[in-house]
């Protein structure tokens, strides 16, 4: 029997403990979770509370409102809108938080990043528990080792929500927010078909003097995964702009690396309809991928170097944000028309433009950088997907889109794999490959086992689960060498130099 007048008090004493509100705020407080649970009573608890995770506190919050009617049902999508207005009730409104982060920015921004994720972790708009069911592991390549992820922390949609979501829905009505990224979703109650965000606030920046803003990915892929997004909404554009931008950024938090999804179907990210970019204080693998070819811009004091990565990657480096967004914006604009029919790169069919670039960029060692990651998205029979994207028999691992997190090494897999592979594990201890392409789930994955048990002879139980994921990780680095649109042989090599070379003259002139 949950009782849910200690609940409260135990969730009042966790917001004071973790000062989101503070103890003269707390009979205030308490009475606002009343009001979000439906409560006109309270009967205070003489039991002493318990420092422990607020995920388990509103735990069982969510299993008394299941018990109590207080939502529809016990699907996930009501449960979420309700423990979410329900943490709104300790968030400061945004010209507080503002403030308080700009306090700490004054000491330095790595203190002001650091109250800024601990704030999200803290108000649950991180789920911690959730984030931490992701399952994690790393693959050794010629290019240094690759982080693996198969992502569990985005819950999956109940059909029960999905049936109810064009629920009050006008058609031709203009949908508010527009998109997640959306700088009114700060504070917003959300709906079925869209999270609350009562605990959401949001930072903002002056980016090429225009209005942009930070928030934390709800879904933090590695640490203070980080979204920079443009306060208007406007689509996603790879331009000289953008890299003034991305420099602007990483001088205002220097500890921070940034970077852009393409602008273009295929190669670019999952939302291309609002300008956004991804950061965060974490070493990818790119970043430690081997230089080499180095070479001085003559005149312009910017180093340009290629790198040692299953995607063609060209970076410069300087001490001058002006010089490296003048160099780059020659760069872009030169890559847009770039063709070499040798190795099937063509910029254009008709209209349609195919070559963009994924930037990223840091600063390290006193100097910035910008990597320019080429990109094509050009599709043929072979490869109707795309010629330099995931090539279809690695389809059953993924197909979805290689944007700037995957670009830089680290693996960002569907759920549904670690049901799959569990599954596959089991046959492929009994040598079941009839088994496997017998099952409607399991067959998408049956030449990949095959070549398994061809090359495992010894794999059982005690082995069968790291071998696959091994194997995983060898599929994501193959992905990536497709990605590239010039390979690692001696024809790829030839045909990146040639680019190079125009490149450094492009710059240079």
């Amino acid at each position: 029997m949950i009782d849910i007048y200690y609940e409260i008090r135990n969730l009042v004493d966790y917001a004071v403990r973790k000062g989101l509100i503070e103890e003269e705020d707390r009979i205030y407080a308490t009475n606002a979770v009343l009001e979000v649970l439906g409560e006109d009573s309270y009967i205070k608890c003489e039991k002493e509370s318990v420092d422990e995770p607020v995920e388990d506190i509103l735990g069982r919050i969510r299993t008394w409102a299941v018990e109590n009617n207080k939502v529809e049902n016990d699907a996930n999508e009501f449960l979420d809108l309700l423990d979410t207005r329900i943490m709104g009730v300790f968030i400061a409104r945004p010209s507080v938080f503002r403030k308080e982060f700009n306090r700490h920015y004054k000491q330095s921004p790595k203190k002001a990043t650091e109250f800024y994720y601990d704030f999200a972790k803290n108000a649950n708009y991180i789920r911690q528990q959730r984030v931490a069911k992701d399952i994690r592991w790393t693959y050794d390549t010629p290019y240094g080792p690759l982080d693996m992820t198969i992502n569990l922390s985005k819950p999956e949609k109940d059909p029960r929500a999905i049936a109810l979501a064009s629920r009050g829905v006008v058609e031709g009505q203009e949908k508010y927010p527009k998109c997640l990224l959306c700088k009114e979703n700060e504070g917003y109650a959300g709906r079925i078909d869209h999270p609350a965000r009562q605990n959401h606030r949001i930072v903002p920046l002056a980016l090429n003097n225009e209005e942009w803003y930070m928030q934390y990915s709800p879904y933090v892929y590695y640490n203070e995964h980080c979204i920079v997004f443009k306060g208007s909404h406007d689509p996603m554009k790879i331009t000289r702009e953008t890299i003034q931008r991305l420099l602007d950024f990483v001088a205002l938090f220097p500890h921070y690396m940034i970077g852009s999804n393409a602008d273009l179907p295929i190669v670019g990210g999952s939302i291309l309809t609002h300008d956004h970019f991804q950061g965060g204080n974490y070493d990818f693998a790119m970043g430690k991928a081997k230089e080499y070819d180095e070479i001085t811009v003559q005149g312009s004091g910017i180093e340009m170097v290629k790198l040692h990565w299953p995607m063609s990657v060209i970076r410069l480096k300087s001490d001058s944000i002006e010089k490296l967004v003048e160099a780059s914006g020659k760069i872009i604009r030169q890559w847009k028309d770039y063709s070499d029919e040798n190795v099937k790169v063509r910029s254009h069919t008709g209209e349609e433009e195919h070559n963009t670039i994924t930037p990223i960029v840091r600063f390290r060692d006193g100097q910035y950088e910008v990597d320019h990651i080429l990109r094509n998205n050009r599709k043929d029979e072979d490869h109707p997907s795309g010629i330099f994207h995931s090539h279809e028999k690695y389809h059953h691992i993924k197909r979805e889109n290689i944007g700037l997190i995957e670009c830089l090494g680290l693996a960002v897999l569907p759920s549904r794999l670690r049901n799959e592979m569990s599954d596959l594990k089991e046959k492929l201890i009994v040598h079941d490959l009839e088994g496997i392409y017998a099952d409607e789930t399991l067959n998408k994955h049956g030449d990949f086992a095959k070549r398994i048990l061809e090359e495992n002879q010894s794999i059982d139980s005690t082995n069968a689960l790291d071998i696959l994921y091994q194997e995983i990780g060898k599929v994501f680095m193959n992905v990536l060498e497709n990605c590239g649109v010039f390979k690692k042989d001696e024809d790829g090599e030839k045909a990146f130099q040639k680019c190079f070379e125009v490149m450094y003259e492009c710059i240079k002139a």
